[in-house]
């Protein structure tokens, strides 16, 4: 569990990175793709996405107004999608590590 400092129109919000607010950012951008591609279903969709929106700012504290909700979704995607780059460079490093470990050793 992460904490990470977000400002979104002046106001400092703490928001704790757990694997399920992960899972619903995820799920949120699935849900925004899915409505990009075919705008014909966003009307379908659209409960889903504000009732993850909702899920996703209980992770905020303070709780943010309504007038920071859509400010503040965007910085928590972008913590999400920094710290899956961050996971994804250092899964590469480890494997670049491990392969050269074991080229060294079958020589």
């Amino acid at each position: 569990m992460i904490t990470k400092q977000i400002e979104v129109n002046g106001t400092e919000f703490r928001l704790t990175l757990t694997d399920q607010v992960i899972n619903q950012v995820n799920h949120l951008k699935s849900l925004y793709a899915a409505a990009y591609e075919d705008p014909e279903s966003f009307e379908q969709v659209s409960a889903e996405i504000s009732n993850t929106i909702n899920e996703i700012a209980t992770a905020v504290e303070p709780e943010a107004s309504d007038s920071d909700l859509d400010g503040l979704i965007q910085e928590i995607i972008k913590v999400v999608d920094n710290k899956a780059a961050e996971v994804e460079k250092e899964l590469e490093d480890h494997s670049k590590k491990t392969s050269r470990k074991s080229k060294s050793k079958s020589k």
